[in-house]
């Protein structure tokens, strides 16, 4: 696949499953043999980036992921990006606080024939 190709697949990933919520669209843009490496505790595969998104949504159900900067190279993929929402449920064991969040990450993503095939991310509460 093309690093423009790749790059799609990764930005779809933030607006429809992470923003949108929709699951569904896993299927398409992950690999069967999927490895989220953060955070830890995620089921395998393409559950784990499932269980990520649930996580995500019912901690802060409006949470939003800006894709600010991402950079192609070869089967790779690095995503700068920024989220917001409000923490009004459980998110990795945390009580919801009623408090606006924001952080700022880096996203590095292996890619596999067009799908997303590992992920590492590093967080910075902003």
């Amino acid at each position: 696949m093309s690093i423009e190709e790749n790059k799609t697949a990764v930005r779809r990933m933030f607006e429809e499953v992470m923003n949108q919520g929709n699951l569904q669209a896993v299927d398409e843009l992950v690999a069967d043999d999927y490895k989220l490496t953060d955070p830890p505790g995620l089921p395998p595969g393409k559950e784990g980036l499932r269980a990520l998104a649930n996580m995500y949504r019912t901690g802060a159900p409006d949470l939003h992921m800006t894709v600010e900067d991402l950079i192609g190279e070869g089967d790779q993929v690095v995503a700068r990006w920024t989220a917001t929402g409000t923490h009004t449920g459980d998110m990795m064991g945390l009580p919801p606080t009623g408090q606006k969040v924001q952080f700022r990450a880096l996203s590095w993503l292996r890619m596999k024939d067009g799908r997303i095939a590992e992920e590492w991310t590093q967080f910075k509460a902003t």
